[in-house]
């Protein structure tokens, strides 16, 4: 399928981006950090989880990194430090945050198991080490649909997310493995509705991420004969609406 693309932050908040603020909001109340501390954002794209610190943490300070110079450019973080940089080989000092977090970034590092030993490396002892990441295989009800059809049409395709470090069991045993404590996950749950067809279909043509990146490689007879057959099959509500759901796994641990 090729080389997945992170680098238009208007095609990711298209595809993905919107409902990650939803999710940003539960895992930030359930981190339950006091006012007043650093915070650090790895994978911050286009800052859906830091401006979810920024507004109900009372932060100290929040610093955000992501390798994606378009996500960095477009970044919605007025007055956060942004830098470049690999989340498995961050250009920060030892111990200097207290509340390290990654949201929807661990499965597009290519070494998610170094990543992580780098968060603890980051954060200060006795401090928190987060993340969430979608839950691919189970919970994802948009990326369902679309791979089901696009495998019906094409039995070839090679399902473009099933990424090993989304699954509880998987954070779990990375955070313990980078030394963390008292480590503990959760789901969360949200709503997806789309507003019709077209509100569902069109952020898959933007070319970012698994998905889209497959949809670029099609002829156009074949993407048509997707859609129609998605726009057959999707679950549309008497107002045209599409009402489908998409959970993420959250983890949490102590350095």
């Amino acid at each position: 399928m090729g080389q997945v693309v992170w680098q238009s932050g208007e095609a990711y908040e298209a595809y993905v981006g919107r409902w990650s603020r939803r999710v940003a909001e539960t895992f930030v109340s359930w981190l339950d950090v006091p006012a007043g501390r650093r915070w650090l954002d790895v994978g911050c794209g286009t800052g859906a989880l830091t401006a979810r610190i920024r507004t109900t943490a009372a932060p100290r300070e929040v610093v955000g990194v992501d390798r994606s110079t378009g996500f960095l450019a477009s970044a919605r973080t007025e007055g956060v430090p942004l830098c470049a940089g690999d989340a498995a080989a961050l250009p920060l000092a030892n111990d200097t945050f207290d509340v390290v977090v990654s949201g929807l970034a661990l499965n597009f590092v290519g070494d998610p198991p170094s990543a992580v030993h780098e968060f603890a490396r980051v954060a200060a002892p006795g401090g928190t080490v987060a993340a969430y990441v979608w839950d691919y295989a189970d919970g994802m009800e948009m990326m369902q649909h679309f791979w089901t059809a696009a495998l019906e049409l094409d039995p070839a395709v090679i399902r473009g997310d099933s990424f090993p470090i989304c699954h509880e069991d998987a954070l779990a045993n990375a955070w313990t493995a980078a030394g963390l404590r008292d480590v503990t996950t959760r789901r969360i749950e949200i709503p997806t509705v789309f507003a019709g067809f077209d509100d569902y279909w069109q952020p898959f043509l933007g070319g970012q991420g698994p998905a889209p990146s497959y949809v670029a490689t099609r002829p156009e007879p074949d993407r048509e004969a997707l859609r129609s057959l998605l726009q057959s099959r999707l679950p549309i509500a008497p107002d045209g609406s599409i009402p489908l759901t998409a959970a993420a796994w959250a983890v949490r641990g102590t350095p």
